[in-house]
């Protein structure tokens, strides 16, 4: 097998993206390639067929390259539930929850989870298109290292670098990284490739030259700013709508550890819906839906909700006939108590919920992560849905005022006895553990009818689909603005693993 590696001056300067990209690329030139992240940050997860967690933007990598996920494309993950802690993942498992200065010396285990990986992949793949994280230049986080040129030495491979001239100073983003590599690391870096370009090439050119001539590594492309590029996020919040229409008016509650936000990807880009997210010192104003997203430390986003007065507005909304929608965290942020007795994910025991659902939540050690297919019903219709469960909570559902068990919302298509969420008595209020509840498009047809029976829909959105037609552009693109023959010679004359 062998492994090229992509690097970027900075976070999100496109490293996901271009990796994915050329994953489809070299499929498309008919090698049998595999994506690899040693080393994730990041909240936004999906979960595999053999039963783990890896990170969103290597699941997207690996349908670019026609495969399944599988936790071996991303060994190590780490999910923050703080500003100095997070959840670390080995091979798809949750195992602790480590503060920064442990998980500092932990990786030197953790090289070990990602070299098993890299060599169960080599005896199946002829490429491996791997993405580094963050920048390689991080001085205070070059001893251990296993995200960039640390794992690249392990393994002897080329090195990429990817940087992103929107933001300004790409030249000294460039040279800047380069210089503060060690001569071994200099050398394996083979070339750079200039992301999100705006305008003229030619204006381009003799900066272009100048780095050439300065580092005595070739430029192996351009790639222009996509506008409408619309792909899983690895992690920064979509904020934006593609398009913008006012039939429906959805809200989105922005919490501090929101999780898997992808969830609102068919929603944001419905021609039919007009999204936003509700941020810190804002008001929920004018919507028919709130959606209460999932959450890493459930228990602390609620208290940031009620601290920003969000429950006295929901319960306006509420009472103006708006409804309400909860996914996994937010599902059990809708109920009457959460606890923690363990630990799991806060110091804090215990909260009271918003009380909107008869529901009792606890956090358990054992995270559930299962891939579902089930029939959702609303508004009194129903459709086959699927997506993936990621949480370490098990809720049960009570009685109502009424002595009347809530609703399911959800029965699973293999076992109809098993269900999951439910959905109030007055049809206001539903909640779901499953994520990707609304990545197809009937699904969406069934919210939209359940905020609106006579709403005349004239286009859903299917996330496969549009996912599938978004990774063959930027394939086209990654073959029209980078030089694939020399991508292609780098990889040809790197070490096999």
């Amino acid at each position: 097998m062998k492994t090229i590696m992509v690097q970027g001056t900075t976070s999100d300067a496109g490293k996901s993206t271009l990796v994915a990209g050329l994953c489809r690329v070299f499929v498309n030139l008919g090698y049998k390639v595999a994506p690899f992240k040693p080393q994730n940050m990041a909240l936004n997860s999906a979960v595999t067929e053999d039963g783990g967690e890896i990170g969103r933007a290597q699941a997207l990598q690996a349908i670019a390259s026609n495969l399944v996920p599988r936790i071996d494309f991303n060994p190590i993950l780490l999910k923050p539930n703080s500003d100095t802690g997070a959840q670390v993942i080995v091979h798809g498992k949750a195992i602790s929850n480590m503060e920064a200065t442990r998980y500092h010396d932990y990786k030197k285990v953790a090289m070990k989870a990602v070299l098993e990986s890299h060599h169960r992949l080599a005896t199946e793949f002829e490429v491996l298109m791997v993405e580094g994280a963050g920048s390689p230049a991080e001085i205070n986080l070059r001893a251990n290292d296993i995200a960039n040129m640390g794992y690249a030495e392990a393994v002897d491979c080329p090195v990429i670098i990817v940087a992103d001239i929107d933001r300004g100073g790409v030249f000294a983003h460039l040279v800047g990284t380069l210089d503060l590599l060690s001569p071994t690391e200099q050398e394996r870096v083979q070339g750079f490739i200039i992301n999100r370009f705006r305008g003229d090439i030619k204006l381009l050119q003799s900066g272009l030259d100048w780095l050439e001539e300065k580092t005595g590594k070739p430029v192996l492309g351009v790639l222009p700013y996509l506008h409408d590029l619309a792909l899983d996020a690895e992690d920064a919040v979509a904020i934006e709508n593609t398009v913008s229409h006012e039939k429906i008016n959805i809200v989105v509650l922005l919490l501090p550890h929101i999780s898997n936000h992808t969830d609102f990807d068919t929603l944001r880009l419905n021609p039919e819906i007009n999204l936003r997210y509700v941020k810190i010192g804002e008001r929920i104003k004018d919507c028919d839906l709130v959606i209460l997203p999932g959450s890493k430390n459930v228990i602390s986003d609620l208290k940031f909700l009620k601290e920003q007065g969000w429950q006295s507005d929901i319960e306006r909304h509420l009472r103006y006939g708006g409804k309400v929608f909860g996914i996994c965290g937010g599902y059990q942020m809708l109920g009457k108590s959460i606890s923690d007795p363990l630990g799991i994910e806060s110091s804090n025991k215990s909260i009271a919920g918003l009380g909107l659902l008869a529901i009792d939540t606890e956090l358990t050690a054992e995270k559930t992560l299962s891939q579902v297919s089930a029939t959702m019903t609303l508004a009194n219709e129903s459709c086959l849905v699927k997506g993936y469960e990621i949480h370490c909570g098990v809720s049960t559902l009570l009685t109502n005022n009424e002595s009347q068990p809530l609703s399911p919302l959800l029965h699973n298509k293999s076992d109809n006895q098993a269900t999951d969420g439910c959905i109030s008595n007055d049809n206001q209020i539903a909640g779901t553990y499953l994520h990707g509840v609304f990545d197809q498009g009937e699904a969406t047809t069934l919210l939209l009818h359940w905020l609106d029976k006579n709403i005349e829909i004239q286009q859903v959105i299917n996330l496969d689909e549009h996912r599938e037609k978004q990774l063959n552009r930027l394939a086209d693109v990654c073959t029209a603005h980078l030089d694939i023959a020399a991508i292609e010679a780098i990889l040809k004359a790197s070490k096999s693993s």
